[in-house]
């Protein structure tokens, strides 16, 4: 096999890898991209995407199982509703397909080359690939680093038979009877609350004092009201043990150190991603580690010359925005251009029922190093399009400094406040003051006014509060 020579080659084909290479490629950087996987990485294959599409199967499953109860408020009435869940996981891989052809089609479109097979460097500038018709060597004047991550595995629960990562729940063809999540994260969560709504007896096993932990206790409380709903049990301050010898049970230590079985056909283990910084050569390099992450700069270089990290592989957020914005810089830089990472802020979204957004700092983040701040809050139960879609629990918050209202950080937990995550973080980036959002004409009616409504709460005069 004849080798191959380019300007740049993209290990990983994941969201930030798969940008680099589109726009390196715009930029007529002849560019080489390799993953074992079809394009789109983790989270478009067996994540971010195939994971929305179960939570929306999900939520309109519950819907019309509620509408089927006599009394509905909107008055809409069905009959006996029922789930396929092995049609929904067609139409979920479906959606998947587009836009695996959709990548590679705007790689192709760039100019980009793909192959597909494992790759592992022989040194800073060589990389030899694995393809089923045999070895293909390429060598690369740079060289983009973009492995993404993997979930964490527990040795007391090996993935497999019962016991399931995301990727495996994501293609499970019927809903379990019981599950046990264990891991009260976003992911525990969004994927928890999906199955509650397609029939299944939830319990979340969770190690720490409370589920999801990167939010403040005010911003989950909403999602814990929800999740009670949803009969979904929530242990705190649990451990998970391993299977019980039946196999149908989770072993569960409290707190107070009881152990107890959880009814568990499934086992949903959710405790974390780590990154793949295996099983691509990196022994045959000299790269500085940040623990057990790929250390960069403010230029994703790490500290071998001509060759970069991005996404994942590099550390937290682990968020695939950030790799794309990533990979975007890279791809620039290689093509010499003047840039460096100057965000401000990467927005953080947990599609969990209701929603939840953080962009910015919270008000404890914000109180660090003595600053003063002010904040204020808005509660959809007095936003009009809130009411409309029958989605009163929740609100939005604006925190600011106080000496001249510059935005810190803007929250939100909401239906659908997934959407409002852009304009949060668009504020933050264009260094916008609380009079800035105050005085922008938010459409009516719509769940957006909640942000205007925020900012002049903090202001002192909020007008529909």
């Amino acid at each position: 096999m004849k080798d191959i020579s380019c300007k740049l080659l993209v290990i990983g084909a994941g969201p930030g890898g798969y940008v680099a290479a589109i726009r390196a490629g715009q930029l007529g950087v002849d560019t080489v991209i390799v993953d074992f996987q079809k394009p789109g990485g983790t989270c478009l294959n067996v994540g971010c995407i195939p994971s929305k599409a179960l939570i929306h199967a999900a939520e309109e499953y519950e819907k019309v199982v509620h509408m089927a109860q006599a009394g509905h408020p909107l008055g809409v009435s069905v009959a006996s509703p029922a789930l396929d869940l092995a049609k929904t996981i067609a139409w979920k891989d479906g959606i998947v397909g587009r836009l695996n052809s959709g990548v590679a089609g705007l790689l192709k479109k760039a100019g980009v080359k793909i192959v597909v097979g494992r790759a592992a460097f022989r040194n800073g500038k060589t990389v030899a690939v694995e393809t089923e018709t045999g070895e293909q060597i390429i060598r690369a004047e740079n060289v983009v680093i973009a492995t993404g991550s993997a979930p964490v595995e527990l040795p007391f629960l090996p993935f497999g038979g019962a016991v399931l990562s995301s990727t495996q729940a994501l293609a499970l063809k019927a809903v379990p009877e019981t599950l046990a999540v264990v891991g009260g994260g976003y992911i525990g969560l969004e994927l928890g609350t999906a199955f509650a709504k397609m029939g299944a007896k939830v319990t979340v096993v969770e190690a720490t004092s409370r589920v999801l932990p990167l939010y403040d206790p005010e911003l989950v409380r909403p999602v814990l009201k929800r999740l009670g709903e949803l009969g979904v049990t929530v242990m705190t301050d649990a451990k998970a043990k391993g299977l019980h010898g039946s196999g149908d049970a989770l072993l569960v230590e409290t707190a107070a150190g009881e152990s107890v079985r959880v009814p568990a056909e499934k086992v949903l283990v959710t405790v974390g991603r780590r990154p793949v910084t295996d099983g691509w050569g990196r022994e045959e390099l000299a790269l500085d580690m940040d623990g057990a992450f790929v250390r960069i700069d403010a230029q994703c270089r790490t500290s071998m010359r001509g060759i970069y990290a991005i996404g994942d592989v590099t550390g937290e957020p682990m968020l695939a925005h950030r790799a794309m914005a990533q990979g975007e810089m890279v791809a620039e830089i290689i093509a010499g251009h003047k840039r460096a990472w100057d965000k401000a802020c990467i927005p953080a979204v947990c599609f969990t029922d209701p929603e939840i957004v953080s962009v910015g700092l919270s008000p404890d983040e914000a109180k660090k190093g003595g600053r003063e701040i002010v904040t204020g809050q808005f509660p959809f139960a007095a936003n009009g399009r809130a009411m409309t879609r029958m989605a009163e629990d929740g609100f939005v918050r604006v925190v600011a400094r106080a000496d001249n209202h510059l935005v810190l950080g803007i929250q939100a937990v909401g239906a659908g406040v997934s959407e409002l995550s852009t304009a949060f973080g668009l504020a933050i980036e264009m260094g916008a003051r609380l009079e800035d959002i105050a005085g922008v004409i938010h459409a009516h009616p719509t769940m957006g006014e909640g942000f205007q409504e925020a900012a002049l709460r903090t202001l002192g005069h909020a007008l529909h509060i």
